[in-house]
């Protein structure tokens, strides 16, 4: 649990002292649509096919945190250093620091605890490298929907 509060403290932390490009209006969607997300990935990973879990496996509260406070700046922060105007190969290396970045992360929150609090059913580190990507791409394009919608 103090990995968990600590991840979380430094996430928005990070977040709302580095964020130069991100919105209000922007960050609100963003963060909204990550704690949708998540949740519904995570019924199906977590709840019925009891993949992963965060604390202890099945809803929890302790756990709440994970999923409003955790993940979403953390996308916020990816959005905000993305580099748009730049080369594909510079976004395919952004994609990839932050893939290293995000399975580091994988790796200390599965600490013993109290410094971890996430824990693996059948899903491996593996998984996770490949679904990543995945969904930083859908972040990436909700968040240029959002830019198009705003413009409109």
């Amino acid at each position: 649990m103090i990995g968990l509060i600590l991840a979380v403290l430094l996430a928005n932390f990070i977040a709302f002292t580095a964020n130069k490009k991100i919105t209000l209006n922007q960050m609100v969607h963003i963060w909204l649509f990550t704690i949708s997300f998540q949740v519904i990935f995570d019924v199906f990973i977590d709840l019925k096919y009891h993949g992963y879990w965060y604390i202890s496996q099945g809803i929890d509260w302790e756990a709440f945190p994970a999923y409003v406070v955790l993940i979403p700046p953390v996308n916020i922060l990816f959005l905000n250093w993305f580099p748009f105007k730049q080369k594909l190969r510079k976004k395919i290396f952004y994609f990839i620091k932050w893939e290293v970045v995000l399975l580091i992360y994988e790796c200390i929150a599965q600490l013993p605890s109290p410094y971890g609090y996430f824990h693996y059913g059948w899903w491996k580190l593996w998984h996770s490298a490949l679904i990543n990507p995945i969904l930083l791409l859908i972040l990436l394009g909700f968040y240029k929907w959002i830019r198009i919608i705003e413009v409109k």
